[in-house]
């Protein structure tokens, strides 16, 4: 369900992503498949387990 919600209104996006602790993951969501959000930047992708997300933020 999570999954269709970040296809649907964040893929293409600059988004902040948090999953608990210090460490906040920025990107544009280039995909989201199999439970797994990749974002990309500086030519780097991230990817970033759909069940550790607790929040988006849009940039």
């Amino acid at each position: 369900m999570m999954q269709a919600f970040i296809v649907e209104h964040y893929l293409g996006k600059e988004v902040d992503i948090y999953c608990g602790g210090p460490d906040v993951f920025r990107g544009k969501v280039e995909a989201c498949a199999d439970n797994v959000l990749t974002l990309g930047k500086d030519g780097k992708l991230t990817h970033i387990a759909i069940d550790k997300i607790i929040a988006v933020w849009v940039q």
